[in-house]
């Protein structure tokens, strides 16, 4: 069929439904809400769709398009429920189950005919994780038998006056009900506030005096204090101490109103080394611009022991001769600091005498590449555009010259432009099947690098490479598997996929033929480095990139700042992945 999606970002549901709908041969195309109504009336008239189907929508779609088109609307909760904050509310209710429903456009808001729906675990993770992979899962079964019953024609949809649904409306979530009350909120109370708003949008406080929101939440088992007082900084994150232990917040978001240049989310301790010290602080010390000089930094160890419930992003373990190195950044993004501490992380673990090494293995994001928002919060974004991109190729450098084990990179979610690449790097990767990759730079403007040229063009050939580089597209898991992107998939649910990867390293550490597949990994890379140095790869791919940095003209630096400040761009069609909730 021709379907058209409406959306009102190409976000990770959009991207998954239009991989996905992709692989089952129908031809789907997508139009932006958030370019105005007439952006959608132009995208039906030119598509001519058979079927309309919005995964993520904020506004309504135009009347006239409803009445004339079948639309089939994603809306995040079970049949019944009715509102704009529907995940919102099950995490703030702390809801053990929750839906999703495909339901047929019409005037009232969620009250349309049901198409189809589906149940999902409600885990202890932030919203925006559930939203890309518990509700995600559901989100794409519901569209996909909703549209097999569409083109079946005998299906008749369920309307929402039916005896057994129970409608209930849900009023926007607003900030006053995210509110932290530091003094008496609980940690586990604070957690959940801050879980529900982590990626968007996020929780309004105040902090030295100026209000920030505060996205995402962690528990911290050892540093206390007075309640809301600031404990200290840990790898950008900022601890805050509560009324009966202390949570660690990764990232702050200032205002629009404050009048600060960079009013996005970034690490939270570079945005507090901006704001005035409290009284008593002292004189500033040099070299702290990064974090708030009168706080202090109090790393986690690398190896942390089982009983510590304390945050860090990034963690190495290792059980029976294999190493797993997890990592998890907010929003999949990579900063320079980022790249350097996984770098020295990796290094470490190379140190280590294990056979085999997973590299990720975490829920949710694996890698979207270099961090944006940190170089467009840069009094100098070339410059940081360069060492960030810099730093993850000696990073993904280090993972192709590993030649002395076996490296998998197993990813439990979505990855994207240098990500990829680094997933690439590894021997194996192994893809949970409700993941989306996009292999590709064009649509920031970027040439690529993180030694593209050469990983991608070995595992799926030069055509193929040529083709997802050019057309810019989402690839499922599934047919990032067919076309040799991926080696494995893994077919669980996120909650499970940590445990299944460490059962499938456990069957690959025991395989007796292991040392003839690593020796044969030392002979390959010893003879591609004598067809074409990984140096040549590298000088190649970072002249052209620098060349697009330090220009100021080059569209880059336009579409960089119009991706971070949610700006809307000149065309109606998505020119770049996007994540929110």
């Amino acid at each position: 069929m021709d379907i058209l999606l409406v959306a009102s970002a190409f976000n990770s549901l959009t991207q998954r439904v239009y991989a996905e709908l992709s692989d089952h041969g129908h031809h789907v195309d997508v139009v932006l809400a958030s370019h105005g109504p007439d952006a959608v009336r132009a995208a039906v008239r030119e598509v001519r769709p058979e079927l309309i189907v919005a995964p993520m929508l904020k506004s309504a779609l135009p009347e006239d398009v409803w009445q004339e088109h079948t639309c089939l609307i994603v809306h995040p909760g079970p049949p019944g429920d009715r509102g704009p904050s529907s995940l919102d509310w099950a995490i703030a209710e702390e809801e053990p189950e929750w839906g999703v429903t495909v339901l047929q456009a019409e005037a009232a808001m969620d009250a349309g005919d049901i198409w189809a729906d589906g149940a999902f675990p409600v885990p202890p993770a932030g919203k925006s994780d559930v939203y890309r992979n518990e509700l995600s899962d559901a989100a794409v079964a519901a569209v996909l038998l909703a549209v097999r019953r569409y083109a079946d024609g005998s299906f008749k949809p369920r309307p929402q006056s039916d005896p057994g649904i129970r409608v209930v409306w849900r009023d926007f979530f607003r900030q006053e009900q995210r509110r932290i009350d530091w003094e008496n909120d609980s940690t586990e109370t604070v957690l959940r506030k801050l879980r529900g708003a982590d990626s968007q949008p996020g929780v309004l406080d105040e902090l030295c005096g100026r209000e920030v929101f505060l996205h995402g939440g962690h528990p911290e088992d050892r540093l206390r204090g007075r309640p809301g007082e600031l404990l200290a900084t840990r790898s950008g994150a900022l601890c805050r101490a509560t009324r009966d232990g202390a949570v660690w917040i990764p990232e702050l978001r200032p205002r629009k109103s404050s009048g600060d240049p960079a009013p996005f989310r970034r690490p939270a301790a570079s945005v507090l080394s901006s704001f005035p010290a409290p009284p008593g602080s002292g004189p500033g010390m040099p070299g702290s611009n990064d974090r708030p000089y009168w706080l202090p930094e109090i790393a986690a160890p690398l190896e942390l022991p089982p009983k510590r419930t304390t945050w860090s992003d990034i963690r190495y373990r290792q059980r029976d001769g294999i190493g797993f190195l997890s990592f998890s950044f907010p929003g999949g993004a990579m900063s320079t600091n980022h790249c350097r501490r996984l770098l020295a992380a990796y290094r470490y673990a190379l140190t280590r005498s294990t056979s085999v090494l997973v590299l990720g293995g975490a829920r949710d994001f694996f890698s979207n590449g270099i961090h944006l928002n940190v170089i467009e919060a840069s009094s100098d974004p070339a410059g940081e555009s360069w060492s960030n991109l810099t730093a993850m190729n000696d990073l993904v450098e280090a993972v192709l010259r590993t030649t002395d084990r076996l490296v998998v990179a197993a990813l439990g979610g979505n990855a994207a432009a240098g990500g990829v690449m680094l997933a690439l790097a590894a021997d194996e990767v192994w893809c949970r099947t409700g993941s989306v990759l996009n292999p590709h730079y064009r649509n920031m403007g970027l040439y690529g690098s993180e030694f593209w040229t050469y990983s991608l063009p070995r595992r799926v050939g030069a055509e193929t490479a040529e083709r997802l580089t050019s057309e810019a597209l989402p690839v499922s898991a599934a047919t990032a598997e067919r076309i040799g992107l991926v080696d494995r998939l893994v077919p669980v649910p996120s909650q499970e996929f940590a445990a299944e990867v460490e059962r499938l390293a456990g069957e690959v550490a025991g395989d007796p033929d292991l040392a003839r597949r690593i020796t044969a990994k030392a002979t390959a890379r010893h003879a591609d480095e004598l067809q074409r140095p990984l140096a040549e790869h590298r000088r190649s791919e970072l002249a052209r990139m620098r060349a697009i940095f330090f220009d100021p003209q080059a569209p880059y630096h336009g579409l960089r700042s119009a991706f971070v400040r949610k700006n809307p761009t000149g065309s109606a069609r998505p020119l770049a992945p996007a994540d929110a909730v």
